[in-house]
């Protein structure tokens, strides 16, 4: 029970609290790391079908996630069920999660393979990768588990847990997924774990967002005069 409740009411905060304070500190002192670091440049080959399929993918399962988790019975009630709403998770997951899974596995084989790629990928890009790659086959291997409780409660379970994270009860939260399938725990652990990596590696260029652009000078351009 003590360990349940540091792995899943205790672990949440302190992986929230490095990803944010984390995050704020290297873009205070270390502005210039903060980039994508793509290998698009070394080798275009594959690399735009590989990136598309995993950006898609994972900008379709985040959303998922977010909205799945953190909406409220009370509220998604009005317009689905239950049950139709884990089916809808895992089609919609499903496929999204298979295209992510291709491409993610596509881009790791050429960063091992491609002898330009290798060379410039640091042990930190190779540890994200493998990691996503990981929390990717855990979360198509939760599908298949799913289709053995197909009335929605783990479901209701994994929404509880995430709501009661958010809503700082984190005894009711632990709870909640002490009786889930150890697949769930561990799909739950290494999303964690994935924050507390989160600012010391390429994924900080998820939350970047370029909107400074809108308020920049314009760039003046003279041509130079012939003599």
């Amino acid at each position: 029970m003590t360990i349940n409740i540091l792995l899943f009411g205790v672990f949440p905060y302190v992986a929230m609290v490095i990803a944010v304070l984390g995050a704020w500190a290297r873009f205070d002192m270390a502005q210039y790391t903060w980039k994508a670091q793509s290998s698009q440049m070394l080798r275009t080959k594959n690399m735009r079908v590989a990136s598309n399929l995993f950006h898609i993918g994972v900008i379709f399962i985040l959303f998922g996630h977010f909205v799945g988790l953190l909406t409220p019975e009370v509220i998604y009630h009005h317009f689905i069920s239950t049950q139709a709403k884990q089916l809808l998770a895992m089609v919609s997951g499903g496929f999204f999660g298979i295209l992510c899974f291709i491409g993610l596995t596509m881009l790791i084989y050429r960063r091992l393979v491609d002898e330009r790629v290798r060379a410039n990928t640091t042990v930190s890009d190779m540890l994200v990768l493998i990691m996503l790659w990981l929390q990717l086959t855990l979360g198509l291997l939760s599908i298949v588990v799913s289709t053995h409780h197909l009335d929605g409660s783990v479901m209701v379970q994994l929404a509880n847990w995430a709501q009661s994270i958010v809503s700082l009860a984190p005894l009711k939260a632990a709870a909640y997924v002490e009786s889930v399938h150890i697949i769930y725990k561990l799909h739950i652990l290494l999303g964690l774990s994935l924050l507390v990596v989160f600012p010391f590696t390429r994924l900080v260029h998820i939350v970047s967002a370029p909107i400074w652009y809108f308020g920049r000078r314009y760039q003046v351009v003279r041509q130079k005069q012939q003599a």
